[in-house]
C-alpha cells in the first residue's frame, strides 16, 4: 500500500541565492566519474560518459539552453569566467533541465601532474573556488573568447532516435491497462527465413528494468573491467570509435526547462534471428547451442559487415591496437579468462560467456544442473538497483523468465523480427500530484510513449 507524500507549503520556486543582474551563479560539484580529481589517472573513468551530458575526457561549463541563448553561446564555445579577481576559460555545454542564471563546473580536471592518463585534461575549477564559497558563488561574469572547442560526447553515436525505444507510463495507466506497453508493436504474423531452433539444454537471456535504471554507468565500467575492453582516448571517441560493449543512452522529453530524463542500457541483443550472422563471410559470428551470439576472434577478418547489418549498433571494431600488451603493471589488470583482442577484430557483449562456461564446468563436476542465479553477468553483478536480470529462459520459474512474463516486457525494435534475447521492462512512474501541479505543461496522469 502506497501513501502520497505531502509537500510543505514553504516550497518555493525562487532562486536559493540573490544573483546580481547581468551575472550568474556558479556551482562547483565533484565530477561524476573522477570525483575531485583523485581518479584523474584512471582511463576507464576518463572515458566513461557522464550520465547526463555524455561527455568524456573533459569537463565543461554546463548551462541551460535558455541561459546559453541569452548569452549567445552554443556547444563548444569558449568562455572566460570571472569571479572577483580570479578568472578561468572553459568550454560550454548546454544541458536541458539545468537551472537558468547558473553555471555548473565539475572539479578534478586541469591537473598538471596526474600520471600518464590524467595530466592536462580539462580545466581547473579550483582556480575559481575559495574556502569562503566552496560549493557555489554568485556574481560570476562571462565573456566569450572563442569557439569550436572539441568536446567528445557519445550520445549521438549509433543513434536510434525516431524509433519506439523508451516506453513509459503512469502507475494509474498501468493498473488500468497492463498491456499498454505493446500498443505500438502492432499485430502481425511473424514470418522469417530463419529456421526455428529448439534449445533442449540451457537457453540464456536477459531482462532490463527501465523503472529502476538510474543511468549510473556502473554496468559500463564493470563490463570494461571484466572483458578487457580497452580505452581509445579522446581523439578516437570524437571519431565515434569508443569500445564500450554497453551503450547507456540518455533521452530528454518535454519542455527544455523541465524535461523528463530516461536512461536505457543497450548491449548486444543476442538476436535469435541475428542480422549479423548471415553477412559474415568467415562465420566469425555464430549462434551457440545455448542461444548466445558468439564471436570467434581468430576468424574475424575485419570486414565490419556485421556492424553495418546490426540494427542496434552495438558492435565495436579495433581500428587500432588499443590494448597495451607491453606495460608490465597492466598485465595484472587483465582478466585471464577473456581474450585480449588485437587490431582489426570486431567485438561486442558475450553475456560474459566465460562466467557461463565456468558455471557449466562446476555443475558438471558436481553432477548437477546450473542453479538459477548462479551465473551473474558483470553488469548484473554491479547494478546497484538490480535493474539487470540474467538466466535460463528454458526454466519457467527462473528470475529472468518471471521478468519476461511481465506485461511490461517489450522488445527493442520489435518490428524488425530479430527476436532478441535481451528485452526491456517499460518504466512505470508514480508521480506526486502536488509536484505535477508545480510543473507547467505536464498534466496529471499524462503518459509518455516512445
Amino acid at each position: 500500500v502506497s501513501k502520497a507524500v505531502s509537500l510543505q507549503p514553504t516550497l518555493s520556486s525562487e532562486p536559493a541565492s540573490n544573483v546580481p543582474p547581468g551575472s550568474l551563479e556558479i556551482n562547483f560539484r565533484p565530477d561524476p566519474t573522477i570525483w575531485d580529481g583523485r581518479f584523474a589517472n584512471n582511463g576507464w573513468l576518463q572515458e566513461l560518459p557522464k550520465a547526463l551530458s555524455k561527455l568524456t575526457w573533459d569537463n565543461a561549463a554546463l548551462l541551460s539552453p535558455t541561459a546559453a541563448a541569452s548569452l549567445g553561446l552554443v556547444n563548444g564555445d569558449l568562455i572566460e569566467l570571472t569571479l572577483e579577481n580570479r578568472s578561468l576559460q572553459a568550454p560550454v555545454w548546454l544541458l536541458p533541465g539545468h537551472a537558468n542564471d547558473s553555471i555548473t563546473l565539475h572539479l578534478g580536471y586541469g591537473r598538471t601532474q596526474a600520471g600518464r592518463v590524467g595530466t592536462g585534461i580539462g580545466v581547473n575549477a579550483y582556480a575559481l573556488r575559495t574556502t569562503q564559497s566552496p560549493w557555489f558563488a554568485s556574481g560570476v561574469s562571462t565573456r566569450k573568447v572563442g569557439s569550436g572547442y572539441a568536446l567528445a560526447t557519445t550520445q549521438d553515436h549509433s543513434s536510434m532516435e525516431g524509433r519506439n525505444l523508451i516506453r513509459v507510463g503512469t502507475f494509474e495507466e498501468f493498473a488500468a491497462e497492463p498491456e499498454f506497453v505493446h500498443e505500438m508493436d502492432g499485430h502481425h504474423e511473424e514470418i522469417s527465413l530463419y529456421p526455428k531452433v529448439e534449445y533442449e539444454g540451457n537457453s540464456w537471456g536477459m531482462a532490463i528494468d527501465l523503472s529502476v535504471c538510474n543511468g549510473c554507468n556502473a554496468c559500463v565500467t564493470a563490463c570494461q573491467a571484466e572483458n578487457n575492453i580497452p580505452i581509445v582516448g579522446k581523439e578516437q571517441v570524437l571519431a565515434g570509435r569508443e569500445m564500450h560493449w554497453i551503450r547507456l543512452d540518455r533521452y530528454f522529453e518535454g519542455e527544455v526547462e523541465k524535461p523528463d530524463i530516461y536512461h536505457q542500457p543497450v548491449l548486444c541483443m543476442h538476436c535469435e534471428n541475428a542480422p549479423c550472422e548471415v553477412v559474415c563471410p568467415v562465420a566469425a559470428t555464430t549462434h551457440s547451442d545455448e542461444g548466445l551470439n558468439d564471436m570467434v576472434y581468430n576468424r574475424c577478418v575485419g570486414t565490419r559487415y556485421c556492424a553495418n547489418n546490426c540494427a542496434y549498433k552495438v558492435r565495436r571494431f579495433n581500428f587500432f591496437l588499443y590494448s597495451d600488451w607491453d606495460t608490465e603493471s597492466l598485465k595484472l589488470q587483465k582478466n585471464p579468462d577473456v581474450t585480449v583482442r588485437s587490431r582489426g577484430v570486431m567485438e561486442k557483449c558475450t553475456y560474459c560467456v566465460q562466467r557461463v562456461n565456468e558455471a557449466r564446468i562446476n555443475s558438471r563436476n558436481e553432477n548437477r544442473e546450473i542453479k538459477d542465479g548462479e551465473i551473474k553477468t558483470a553488469c548484473q553483478q554491479v547494478c546497484p538497483t538490480q535493474a539487470i536480470m540474467f538466466g535460463d529462459l528454458n526454466k519457467p520459474d527462473s528470475a529472468v523468465s518471471k521478468k519476461k512474463a511481465s506485461p511490461r516486457n517489450y522488445v527493442l525494435l520489435h518490428e524488425l523480427n530479430t527476436l532478441p534475447r535481451t528485452t526491456y521492462l517499460a518504466s512505470v512512474r508514480n508521480p506526486n500530484p502536488e509536484l505535477q501541479a508545480l510543473t507547467p505543461g505536464v498534466k496529471e496522469g499524462e503518459s509518455h510513449h516512445g
